[in-house]
């Protein structure tokens, strides 16, 4: 496990840190461990899965229109399947193509596979004769934490 989750002093998600991060936050007491591997220790600190900030911090952010679209942002929110062919995706594709005016926004990108991607070219997924298994959709800020 590489990532820990950071909760907010009411239990809400916020983010994802390193364990890194996490024991640093950790040893500033500005979180504590709220969920723990068994029997894992780094240090003198059992191995985080969860941590929870000591104070509250406003998020107000968090219940704007959502979050920033991010390439990252959009593997996580198809769950790294080919929106395609459903096999594991590590590209996004551009539905309506950047060449012919599409942009970088949630509903106009999903996650797909190399050969899909290539195969899809610089079309539209109609003119390649491919079919969504989703629609997308632009996520919520819970969404994106998992």
């Amino acid at each position: 496990m590489n990532v820990v989750l950071v909760v907010n002093a009411d239990l809400g998600p916020l983010h994802r840190v390193s364990v890194q991060h996490a024991i640093r936050m950790l040893c500033r007491r500005v979180a504590e461990i709220h969920e723990a591997e068994p029997d894992r220790l780094i240090g003198a600190f059992p191995l985080p899965r969860v941590v929870r900030l000591v104070r509250y911090v406003v998020t107000r952010w968090r219940f704007s229109s959502g979050p920033a679209w991010s390439r990252a942002g959009v593997l996580v929110r198809d769950g790294r399947c080919c929106a395609y062919c459903g096999g594991p995706a590590s590209t996004v594709d551009h539905l309506l193509p950047r060449s012919r005016g599409g942009r970088d926004t949630w509903l106009n990108t999903v996650a797909a596979c190399g050969p899909c991607n290539n195969r899809k070219a610089d079309r539209t997924p109609g003119e390649a004769g491919m079919r969504l298994r989703r629609t997308p959709a632009a996520p919520t800020w819970a969404a994106l934490v998992h």
